[in-house]
């Protein structure tokens, strides 16, 4: 028996005889006695709740019972038997009672055993206590959700009390009057007629001056609740939910058409004789977005619901139904990576790539595509928790929902952050479909989801002659721009070179539209005839390059690109350089260590777990960046630091992100430190736990050090020739580097032009073999001597670096190429011959050290710009790297180049300043709007808009400066630029109005419509909107006058500029014109600025561990990498002093309520 139990003897033997012949489980058990030392058998009987124990089977009365309710049953580990042949299966009750020993008991069979545990855990009845316990919490919400109804009916009661209370008194009052009114009427006697027409038209003045002081008392009442803080807080709190309502039935929307136009339609084309798609793959890609759209209708209802009794707003409860269903959303952000991948992969299928065109042609899509659809339900927590911010600025601290709505916001948040990284991984596979999308004929290599986008813009495609020289006499003419203008996009793989035609489409170029990265040889000075040049007086000069194609199985040609500016230039070629780098070096490196199996990551990465093994100071996502290394998602700046100088690869978006962000979290002069530290101490960027290096089974063998002429000496010849020149057929170390220098006229090599110092190529002879600069057996890196002497390009110091280490576990070399070895390192020193392991180190530590400073000073130029010490530290160590002895001629060069572009003044864009446009037009006199036509001021306009828009530095873009109370000192740029937005669309409101003949005000509101328009052809989508949100001011949008005299063409071309910059649907149509439309352009700032504010509000700088969240890094450095790649891309447009002058003068532009003074003078207010 239980202790503190007393129970009536006869009912115990009557429940214990009910139990032996009716219990749910009857059956021997050994019981563990009372000192834990032996086990006694005894007969066990179950009845509900109850346990019953006897002697035996046969006994009458039993020998205790147990009360289980509450209890927990669970198997019990066995303890070393004495008899290794004994088998024992034990399992333990324990009580929620004080004091209460465990029961312990034993069987002999593992069923029997499993079958008691299950049959006294259901007799626990926890199941319904923990319903019970929610049962309890939703009552005790209830009740919460009464005492506030009973209060307010309690206020009620208490008014109609009071009331009840006035009316007694007012009877009793008219009751005396009456009374006295008799008594009146009945003492008095004749009383003359004109002294009662006096009293009633006295009794008359006085009733309308107690009505009209009346109304007088409760207007003044109504006027101060109005302008009371309280009621405007219920204004904006009421304005929240109704704009909530809305976003709602967009949503629910949204997935009705993800439903039935995709989902339904696929299930049944996977049921057809011939299915374009399994059963199982629409599963993947839309996974549970019916279960989504059920749960949104259901939730939609309730606010509608909620909307139908206004004033009183009641929502906590709405999102307590909600909040258990984020599960299911927690199972779709899971997915959405591996669901864009599944669509990526179907898309191959042409069948169902032309049946998903037809779904996605429906008017109900209104363009929009799949990958659109299913990425909604990702910006939807996030949008909920900024409603929730907003209700709950304008809920009082004592409002009865407070609480409720806090912990609804809460939990939301913690799906938000989940929901924030699966964004940034899937960012790339969704610009990638979308790029495929606007190919007519397709491109199957964006359907490849290892594809990492890097960078896309406008260049020039010059054709070659006939000789192989451009044809610089018509390259800076403008029928050439127009005809080679080729829309570029640059992948970690591939080059794709398009043409775009009529409705914004894209077509590959016939020869080289996709271009293998691994087959190009990057140039970037090509051969200049500098006398053409300067006798044609272009300004193209040094603003092409070339790309070299050799592809394995065709003939080799070459590209030739101009970009708008050296700085673009400068970008264009170290993103290509970069990429080129990262594929070879990974190939090197996976032939080098790849397994017998099927794996293919390269053995140094995979035994490296710091790459992919999360750790106290890193963790990483589950998506891999462009070198096939796990991406970063949260790491300390040290570990950052180590991946940017990582000698073993370095992978473009890692280091585009890197560069964007670091003042974040670092300075520039530490990340600087730790480059020259690297170039200093390169051992030290090899991690010595992580890659094995032997110093005596490594060999590099070479004659460049001696071998490699001073710049500009030795013969040079065309690159043709040199393709068309005869190999060796026994081309041996040995022989190459006997060859005399001066022997040009046989297979020699041309002296190329400067090349990326990380662009090796194969050389190809009259056969078509090929033969590697670098050659690797048993652990033995051989070049060829003659490709380096005299074409000054070694292949890349990483590269050489992966063949050592490869080669460092093959064994000692033999020795006829221990005798090759000694032949080619003739030239290398004594110290270099016997440390050749640190000698590749060194020259990989200094490729890796000069492609990160390149990077920096050509995207990055303004951190110099800014910071005198930092710039005069990178020319002094650049300078001390020239000096280096042991430096490779290719390297000394890149060093100078960098050098160059730090130091030289002119960025190679000679557009004009908008400093000197303000002060030309500063002290003169504006010419009047007419005197202007509505192309000049497009033009003008556009001009203005993108000097002010490329003026921004991507450093203002973090922290959310724009929206801090210290903007103006933070983010100078974005507020000028929100400035010029705001005084261009004065001075537009402010022209309108100046014209007080109707007839002027229509002709000039229909102009500013047209330079709209003209605008939107231009790409200056900012003036567009400038304009638009000029036309919907209040002072404007009333004239109805006016704006019945518009036009119906007017009006029409005003509402599709007005849907193509809706801010509906986060911008969509605006986002789908910047995707489809050609540099040079000007966005819309705030479009960005609503992204970058969506990050930031979502996801911490750091975490809780004090790690840098790289991946919000990410996925603000994909929203700048945009920005800038419309900054750098200038317009084409002769600068008009007098136009421009129009549009900066204010002397004439009103404030808001001058604007609206004058629109009530043109046509007043008509009376109620």
């Amino acid at each position: 028996m239980q202790k503190g139990m007393r129970l009536n003897d006869g009912h115990a033997v009557y429940l214990a005889l009910l139990a032996k012949k009716d219990g749910a489980r009857r059956g021997y058990l050994s019981k563990r006695s009372s000192d834990n030392t032996k086990w006694h058998p005894k007969w066990f009987a179950l009845l509900h709740n109850l346990l019953f124990y006897f002697e035996s089977d046969s006994s009458s009365r039993p020998a205790g019972l147990y009360l289980l309710e509450g209890c927990v049953c669970d198997r019990a580990p066995s303890p070393k038997p004495k008899d290794p042949l004994e088998k024992q299966h034990y399992f333990t009750v324990n009580f929620n009672h004080e004091n209460q020993k465990s029961l312990e008991l034993r069987t002999e069979d593992c069923k029997d055993c499993d079958e008691w545990v299950a049959a006294i855990s259901h007799a626990s009845y926890r199941t319904l206590a923990t319903e019970h316990e929610a049962l309890t919490q939703k009552y005790l919400h209830l009740l919460q959700i009464v005492e506030t109804e009973k209060t307010v009916a309690k206020q009620l009661r208490q008014q109609i009390e009071d009331g009840e209370i006035e009316t007694e008194r007012l009877k009793s009052e008219i009751a005396a009057l009456l009374k006295e009114n008799e008594r009146i009427q009945s003492n008095q006697t004749n009383v003359p007629s004109d002294d009662d027409s006096d009293l009633k038209k006295i009794k008359k003045v006085q009733s309308f001056l107690r009505g009209w002081l009346c109304r007088r008392k409760w207007k003044t009442i109504i006027q101060d609740y109005i302008r009371s803080p309280h009621a405007d807080s219920m204004r904006k709190r009421n304005q929240v939910v109704f704009s909530m309502l809305e976003a709602e039935a967009e949503y629910v929307q949204q997935l009705h058409i993800l439903v039935n136009n995709f989902l339904r339609p696929l299930r049944m084309a996977a049921s057809s004789k011939k299915p374009p798609i399994t059963h199982d793959d629409v599963s993947s890609i839309f996974l549970n977005s019916e279960t989504i759209m059920f749960l949104h209708q259901i939730f939609y209802q309730g606010l509608k619901a909620r909307i139908s009794s206004w004033p009183t707003l009641v929502l906590a409860d709405l999102f307590d139904i909600l909040l258990p269903m984020l599960n299911i959303y927690q199972e779709f952000v899971r997915n959405h990576q591996y669901s864009l991948q599944i669509l990526a992969h179907c898309k191959q299928n042409r069948d169902f790539d032309k049946l998903l065109k037809h779904y996605e042609a429906k008017p109900d899509c209104e363009e929009r595509t799949l990958e659109t659809f299913l990425t909604y339900p990702m910006f939807q927590i996030p949008r909920y928790i900024l409603t929730l911010h907003e209700l709950l600025a304008h809920t009082p601290h004592e409002h009865v929902e407070r609480n409720s709505l806090d912990y609804a916001k809460s939990k939301l948040e913690e799906l938000s952050r989940i929901m924030h990284d699966e964004v940034s991984e899937t960012e790339n596979i969704r610009k990638n479909l979308a790029i495929e999308r606007m190919i007519i004929e397709g491109c199957e290599i964006l359907l490849d989801t290892s594809q990492t986008f890097v960078r896309q813009g406008s260049l020039i495609q010059v054709p070659m002659s006939e000789k192989g020289k451009i044809t610089r006499g018509r390259l800076g003419s403008l029928s050439l721009r127009k005809e080679g203008e080729r829309q570029c996009f640059l992948f970690s793989k591939h080059l794709i070179i398009c043409t775009r035609g009529s409705g914004g489409k894209l077509h590959l170029t016939k020869n080289g539209g996709v271009i293998s990265l691994i087959d190009c040889t990057l140039v970037e000075e090509t051969e200049s005839a500098e006398e053409e040049t300067k006798g044609s007086g272009q300004d193209i000069d040094h603003l092409d390059f070339k790309i070299v194609v050799e592809p394995k199985d065709g003939p080799s040609y070459t590209i030739i690109l101009v970009a708008s500016s050296r700085q673009e230039k400068a970008a264009w070629t170290s993103d290509i350089s970069q990429c080129v780098d990262n594929i070879r070096c990974n190939g090197l490196m996976m032939n080098a260590f790849e397994e017998n199996s099927k794996v293919t990551v390269p053995q140094m990465i995979k035994s490296d777990t710091s790459l992919y093994c999360d750790d106290v100071d890193i963790r990483f996502s589950k998506t891999m960046n462009s070198c096939k290394v796990l991406q970063i998602r949260y790491a300390s700046v040290e570990r950052l630091l180590e991946r940017l100088t990582d000698l073993r690869f370095l992978s473009i978006d890692f280091l585009n992100t890197f560069l964007h962000s670091y003042r974040v979290f670092t300075t520039a002069m530490t990340v600087l430190d730790k480059l020259i530290t690297i170039y200093k101490k390169p051992i030290s960027a090899i991690p010595a736990s992580k890659t094995t290096l032997d110093i005596h089974k490594l060999y590099v063998s070479s004659s460049y050090s001696s071998k490699l002429p001073d710049e500009g000496e030795g013969p040079t010849e065309k690159p043709e020739d040199a393709l068309q020149s005869k190999p060796s057929a026994e081309a041996s170390v040995r022989e190459e580097s006997d060859t005399d220098q001066n022997q040009s006229d046989e297979g020699e090599v041309e002296t190329s032009p400067t090349k990326s110092p990380t662009t090796p190529k194969l050389v190809r002879g009259k056969n078509n073999s090929e033969f590697p600069l670098f050659s690797y057996n048993n652990g033995v890196v051989m070049t060829s001597c003659r490709e380096l002497d005299n074409s000054r390009s070694a292949l890349s110091a990483t590269s050489a670096f992966a063949i050592a280490t490869a080669g460092a576990n093959e064994g000692t070399p033999t020795k006829e190429k221990y005798r090759r070895m000694s032949l080619a390192s003739a030239g290398f020193p004594p110290d270099q011959r016997n440390g050749d392991k640190e000698f590749v180190i060194r020259r990989a530590a200094t490729n890796r050290v000069l492609n990160v400073l390149r990077h920096w000073v050509s995207k990055h130029s303004q951190d110099f710009e800014t910071n005198e010490e930092l710039k005069c530290k990178v020319i002094s160590f650049l300078e001390e790297v020239i000096h280096d002895p042991e430096l490779l001629t290719q390297e000394r060069k890149a060093a100078a180049n960098i050098i160059r572009t730090l130091t030289q003044e002119d960025p190679g864009d000679n557009q004009i300043t908008l400093e000197e446009i303000v002060q030309m037009a500063e002290g003169l006199p504006a010419e009047p709007f007419e005197n202007h036509s509505a192309l000049e001021i497009a033009e003008q306009l556009t001009l203005l808009d993108h000097l002010v828009f490329k003026k921004i530095p991507y450093e203002e873009f973090f922290g959310q400066g724009w929206m801090k109370f210290e903007k103006n000192e933070r983010t100078p740029y974005i507020m000028k630029n929100t400035k010029h937005f705001n005084d261009i669309s004065n001075l537009i409101a402010s022209e309108i109005l100046r014209n007080e003949d109707m007839a002027a005000r229509v002709s000039t509101l229909e102009k500013w419509v047209a330079v709209a328009d003209i605008c939107r052809c231009l790409h200056n989508y900012n003036a567009v909107l400038e304009i638009t949100s000029a036309f919907n001011r209040s002072a404007i949008f009333r004239l109805k006058k006016t704006w019945m005299k518009v036009s119906k063409q007017t009006k029409a071309l005003i509402d599709k500029l007005q849907r193509l910059v809706s801010s509906e649907g986060r911008f969509k149509n605006l986002r789908e014109a910047l995707k489809n439309c050609d540099p040079p352009c000007v966005p819309y700032l705030g479009m960005y600025l609503t992204d970058l504010a969506f990050i930031e509000e979502g996801t911490p700088n750091y975490t809780e561990d004090g790690l840098v969240n790289f991946s919000k890094m990410r996925m603000i450095s994909h929203i700048i990498r945009e920005i800038r790649q419309f900054q750098q891309t200038a317009y084409k447009i002769e600068h008009q002093p007098k136009v421009t002058q129009y549009l900066l003068d204010q002397s004439f532009v009103m404030d808001e309520e001058g604007l609206y003074e004058a629109s009530l003078q043109m046509e007043p207010k008509l009376p109620t």
